[in-house]
């Protein structure tokens, strides 16, 4: 039997740094980092995290809105989503995350497009 998304991410500690290093990446990002100006970074991490856990089979921790209610009118464009994965997927890098849970991870946040684009 093979192990969790969750598991293979880590744990709950490295997913807490990858919530960190994708915020702060979103917060660099000459594309989306302004839409990021007036955000509770903590906060942000924190939510990050819990959606992470949650999504990959670890603790369902995360309370926050659904993905459509979040960003609804942000009408976020396909470049800005683009962006957003990159960083992912630059932050499962620096973590060392390994290729298969990447993909893995970039078709669950794919799979979200259309609730966040353009609402």
């Amino acid at each position: 039997m093979s192990s969790s998304l969750y598991d293979r991410l880590g744990g709950m500690d490295a997913i807490n740094q990858i919530a960190c290093d994708i915020v702060d990446l979103h917060v660099a990002n000459p594309l989306i980092g302004k839409r990021f100006v007036n955000a509770d970074a903590d906060a942000l991490k924190r939510s990050v995290a819990a959606f992470l856990s949650s999504g990959s089979g670890g603790p369902d921790i995360y309370t926050g809105a659904d993905m459509h209610t979040v960003h609804a009118r942000m009408n976020i464009e396909a470049d800005e989503l683009l962006a957003v994965l990159d960083n992912v997927v630059a932050a499962l890098k620096r973590n060392q995350i390994a290729l298969p849970e990447i993909r893995e991870v970039l078709f669950i946040l794919y799979g979200m497009k259309e609730e966040v684009l353009r609402i």
